[in-house]
């Protein structure tokens, strides 16, 4: 059942990774996981980590895909981010939130891909705090 999902979340992906290296950016990591979670890819831009979801849609009827980031997503994508800069040492390294949103056609066309840089701020675990 969530094959055709997984395929979209999947080519999504790699619109977004090509979006991102045509701007600069070097592409660290796809899809690194840190216990139940996942960010779909992290970046270099620069001297700044760039943590990036990417949310991908065939439709709109549900509304655009940057309006599924929740707090609860951003909330867990916080605490993947921190865990890979802990096991990496670079901790004190600057890094940001962006969200890639894609609108697919029927065909899997990019009918947009919109970058949103700084999408969110790091929201600590209320466990955390």
């Amino acid at each position: 059942m969530g094959g055709v999902k997984q395929n979209i979340a999947k080519i999504g992906e790699t619109f977004a990774a090509d979006h991102l290296k045509a701007h600069g950016y070097e592409i660290l990591v796809h899809n690194y996981r840190f216990q139940r979670g996942e960010i779909d890819l992290i970046a270099q831009h620069g001297n700044c980590i760039v943590f990036v979801e990417v949310k991908t849609r065939r439709s709109l009827k549900y509304g655009f895909p940057q309006h599924a980031v929740t707090k609860q997503k951003q909330r867990q994508i916080s605490k993947i981010a921190l865990a890979y800069l802990q096991t990496q040492d670079i901790i004190d390294t600057p890094c940001r939130f962006d969200v890639i949103a894609i609108h697919l056609s029927p065909q899997f066309d990019v009918l947009s891909l919109e970058q949103f840089e700084n999408a969110f701020d790091f929201l600590p675990d209320p466990d955390m705090v």
